[in-house]
């Protein structure tokens, strides 16, 4: 069966559930050259960060975070290595705050993912409902082998089809959201992971008066 045929079999609901599939294949796009730029990008970078700001070369490792502003973790040191004359516990402060901030672009459209994989299949249940109550409602008992079996079947194709569409919009939203759902994990360990490195370097230049 044609792509369009299926469309048509679908009934109604198949409208939303296109507009579903083509919104999530845009933001998932999205999302995959988010990742692949931070993922391709982060460790060198925030190694070379370090390595420049343990031989004392602070002003190195600033114009290296500021060409690298695009990633987030160039953005989180440059907030706590900015500031002029802190001490451990505002350096630290300001880690955990650029980096609360960062949490939602690092989580972006997880919401709409979520409520895609949601309404998909509800959405499709529906089709199947309106496709029984179109079946039933062209049943009639004492005719049945007449024309009237065309209708009936056509019921019951939009049932199963809306909600085999609505199931595997919902999967195929669900696999990639649960993919970025565990780079978004990742990334939280290791923002701590590194901040954690820096605040401890930090530490020492300041217990060595070189801040």
């Amino acid at each position: 069966m044609a792509i369009t045929n299926l469309f048509t079999a679908g009934g109604i609901v198949m409208i939303p559930l296109l507009f579903f599939s083509v919104l999530v294949g845009a933001l998932i796009i999205e999302r995959i050259q988010f990742w692949v730029k931070i993922n391709s990008r982060q460790n060198r970078v925030v190694q070379q960060v370090l390595k420049l700001y343990r031989r004392d070369n602070l002003v190195s490792a600033l114009d290296k975070l500021k060409q690298n502003t695009d990633l987030p973790i160039a953005r989180i040191f440059l907030a706590a290595l900015e500031l002029e004359e802190a001490n451990p516990e505002e350096f630290r402060l300001a880690l955990e705050s650029e980096a609360q901030a960062e949490i939602p672009l690092l989580k972006r459209f997880q919401n709409i993912f979520d409520t895609v994989i949601s309404l998909s299949p509800l959405l499709g249940l529906l089709g199947t409902v309106l496709g029984l109550i179109t079946s039933f409602a062209s049943l009639n008992l004492g005719n049945i082998g007449s024309t009237q079996t065309t209708y009936v079947t056509g019921g019951i194709s939009e049932a199963l089809v809306s909600t085999a569409a609505g199931l595997i919009v919902a999967i195929f939203t669900l696999l990639f959201a649960n993919t970025f759902r565990g780079l978004y994990q990742r990334q939280i360990a290791l923002i701590q992971e590194y901040g954690g490195q820096l605040e401890l370097l930090y530490r020492r230049r300041y217990e060595q008066g070189d801040t």
